[in-house]
């Protein structure tokens, strides 16, 4: 039993207001004495206003390097984190985290907090990613960004600890009381409009239902990208039910949830996707793609929406009509939603993150007195 608080320093990329969340929960628990480190305050792709900084809060001076999707961060002025109990990387393709695993971990215990890792194909960016993945292999344990991750880091390193710890974030401003379905029944995503995010499966999915004869429409939230060009692949009809209303901060978002009555998120990939957990949080029925991270750890199929094979449209277009036109189905899975989601505030989080560094803190001990 540790008898003074665990000093734990994270080592993240940029103040994401959703990681935020649960490094306030965290800083909140007496058993933790918490620093948290950025490795750059903000990037293009994830325009979020920028916040003032917590205490113990902190962005590093440096720069990275860009190579197609990926960035490599280079840092320095790093802080001596040799007296911390643990260090816990949220992120591995950079200077900093590869530093701390090679000349720290053997010394301080390390732990790696991650989503699904993405193989590259081949090549030089591929040998890269497999020389950098190899050093995760001397944390002590990993940490999963949900259940599909867990699997997968679990196949990679059959023997670290393997821990799931997914994304918690604070939910109180998306809780609503209004009753659904309502008329037009409103069908909602948010995120960028991309294909990756299977943003012009659901346009194709839509279009069919409003040839359908669906009272619908559908709201999209978030930055344009490749919407404009999406939308001529669609019908005129389809497109009068359609509403743009652009990117906006997270503060903004639960208006947008608010006026929705289905969530989707159909990505042919997402590591996580945070909007499921607002979507939870708004009690709204959840349709996601089997390769949206979240889908395993917050939707159950056929309870609180469904789950449809990535890059399908004619299921995607399924599960929307099984919703659209079966309305006691929004009004049961709403409620689902609802209930399911007072367990994932970041109060539940920041618990789970203590009682997995206390039990990790607790082995190395046996383990040092072993020795």
């Amino acid at each position: 039993m540790n008898l003074h608080p665990l000093k734990v320093v994270f080592y993240s990329i940029i103040p994401s207001p959703y990681q935020r969340d649960l490094f306030h929960a965290l800083s909140q628990r007496p058993e933790i004495n918490l620093q948290v480190y950025y490795l750059e305050a903000e990037v293009a792709d994830s325009p979020w206003s920028r916040k003032a900084l917590q205490a113990y809060e902190k962005v590093l001076p440096g720069f990275f390097l860009s190579w197609g999707a990926s960035r490599f961060h280079f840092n320095w002025h790093l802080p001596n984190s040799r007296d911390a109990d643990v260090v816990v990387l949220n992120g591995y393709q950079n200077f900093t985290a590869q530093f701390l695993l090679w000349f720290y971990a053997n010394r301080v215990p390390c732990l790696f907090w991650g989503e699904k890792i993405v193989a590259n194909s081949g090549g030089i960016k591929g040998r890269l990613q497999t020389f950098l993945v190899e050093g995760l292999k001397r944390c002590r344990a990993i940490v999963a960004i949900g259940s599909r991750a867990q699997q997968d880091y679990q196949q990679r390193f059959s023997k670290h600890p393997i821990f799931n710890i997914p994304y918690y974030c604070n939910l109180s401003d998306f809780k609503s009381t209004v009753q659904r379905p309502r008329y037009p029944v409103t069908v909602f995503f948010c995120g960028q409009m991309i294909k990756r995010k299977g943003v012009d499966l659901l346009l194709q999915a839509f279009d069919r239902l409003i040839q359908a004869g669906a009272e619908a429409r559908l709201l999209l939230v978030g930055r344009e990208a490749e919407l404009p060009e999406m939308l001529q692949s669609i019908s005129a009809e389809a497109q009068q039910h359609i509403t743009y209303a652009g990117f906006h901060d997270p503060e903004y978002l639960p208006q947008f949830f608010e006026q929705a009555d289905i969530f989707v998120l159909p990505s042919r990939y997402d590591g996580w996707g945070v909007v499921v957990n607002q979507a939870l949080g708004a009690g709204l029925p959840i349709i996601c793609s089997d390769a949206v991270g979240a889908a395993s750890d917050l939707v159950e199929a056929g309870v609180n929406g469904a789950i449809v094979p990535a890059g399908n449209a004619d299921a995607l277009y399924a599960a929307l009509m099984h919703y659209v036109f079966h309305p006691d189905k929004i009004a049961a899975a709403s409620q689902t939603s609802i209930a399911k989601a007072t367990a994932w505030t970041p109060e539940v989080g920041a618990k789970r993150w203590v009682e997995v560094l206390e039990k990790l803190t607790d082995l190395d001990e046996i383990h040092r007195k072993e020795m």
